[in-house]
């Protein structure tokens, strides 16, 4: 991933963004997330297929469906986390436990190549290299990108990945 200029001299930030339902109509949540996304934060240059996985952290809640978007955004990454936060609150996100079930979340994986360590916002996040649900559609999108904190490409973190969470490919 790299940051480019566009032709009228906006720069143009590469993320990928993870996007997560296990609540309600869940592919009408992702629908609403791609569209808001489009709308409010950047242009979606790919996306990856459509994951159903058991919910991880809390075994026992409702089946996810998962999707990473690559998106370039004029964004900076705090602006960027605001955008998708009202995005998540437009789809009536409630933060009522660490792992608990939502209409909607949406997850900045990656923003470029930074390291970003603030109080709201740490990127690359930091769980993604323990996930199944977070790797797989990354692999499908970006399977030579350097995660620059762990120094391995996604699918070598995929491949030297400890987690049996149940992830399948649907769409």
């Amino acid at each position: 991933m790299h940051t480019f200029v566009l032709l009228r001299g906006i720069f143009m930030h590469s993320t990928f963004i993870l996007l997560g339902s296990n609540l309600g109509n869940r592919m009408g949540y992702l629908d609403f997330a791609r569209a808001r996304i489009e709308e409010q934060a950047g242009s979606i240059i790919n996306a990856s297929s459509i994951y159903r996985t058991a919910s991880w952290g809390k075994e026992a809640l409702p089946e996810y469906l998962n999707q990473v978007l690559e998106v370039n955004t004029p964004l900076s990454p705090l602006n960027l986390l605001d955008v998708l936060q009202s995005i998540e609150n437009a789809a009536g996100r409630e933060r009522l436990e660490k792992w608990g079930s939502r209409t909607l979340d949406v997850d900045v994986l990656f923003y470029d190549n930074e390291i970003i360590t603030q109080p709201r916002l740490h990127v690359p996040h930091p769980l993604l290299h323990e996930r199944r649900f977070t790797l797989m559609p990354l692999n499908e999108l970006c399977p030579d990108f350097l995660h620059p904190g762990q120094q391995k490409t996604i699918s070598q973190l995929l491949e030297a990945l400890d987690d049996s969470l149940v992830v399948e490919r649907i769409l």
